[in-house]
């Protein structure tokens, strides 16, 4: 880590999962996340889907003079995933999980192996916390759609929270689901059982389909 701390501060390129290239100056670094201001916005990038990280004083970046503050602020020096979820409770965020798709919203809780984001499109949606690419703050005047206030609601939902993704999954069955943003029409269906990480779901055409929990990215019901 005390290698890679040496670059704070310098222009970087990152390579993520999917061959997704960052630029950017890096700005921060924890043991499972780093951050980066590529000249228009921060981006938080989990450790576990980066697969390098190098120098390169040759990029050029579109930004006036130095970096704004940071738009999640830690309430201790070191930085780290689970901390920067938490302090951007509330936050509005682009997050990325999924294919190329983004999602707008915002985090509601951060619990043991995946959080709840409130998404003005989605709903409550469960985000597996191995399966955030990255996520960007948005600036503090702009909400997402450019929806009024009203329509974001600070307490989005009232069920009760369990620890785990497996354990929430259960209090879903016997409902409609979508797993993935229904990126596969195999991830669309009637949960029926949620048993040793292992989702039953029974897709339209009443086939079923066996579904490994620790392979769901993202998870928003109807």
């Amino acid at each position: 880590m005390k290698n890679i701390m040496a670059l704070k501060g310098k222009k970087v390129e990152i390579e993520i999962s999917g061959k997704t290239l960052f630029q950017g100056i890096l700005i921060d670094i924890g043991p499972d996340i780093v951050v980066i201001y590529n000249g228009k916005d921060y981006l938080y990038i989990p450790f576990f889907h980066i697969h390098n990280l190098r120098a390169d004083d040759l990029i050029e970046l579109e930004m006036d003079g130095t970096p704004p503050e940071m738009p999640i602020m830690e309430e201790s020096k070191n930085i780290s995933y689970r901390k920067t979820l938490m302090n951007a409770k509330g936050k509005f965020l682009e997050i990325f999980v999924t294919g190329n798709r983004s999602i707008h919203g915002y985090v509601t809780s951060v619990l043991n192996d995946y959080f709840v984001f409130y998404s003005p499109v989605y709903k409550t949606m469960l985000v597996s916390l191995n399966h955030l690419k990255w996520l960007t703050p948005y600036q503090s005047n702009i909400t997402p759609y450019t929806l009024p206030n009203e329509d974001l609601p600070v307490q989005p939902t009232n069920i009760p929270l369990q620890r785990s993704m497996e354990d929430q999954l259960r209090k879903l069955e016997g409902n409609l689901v979508v797993f993935d943003l229904g990126d596969h029409p195999h991830k669309i269906g009637l949960l029926k059982l949620v048993n040793h990480n292992i989702a039953e779901l029974n897709i339209a055409s009443g086939e079923t389909i066996f579904w490994k929990v620790p392979h769901i990215k993202v998870v928003h019901w109807p």
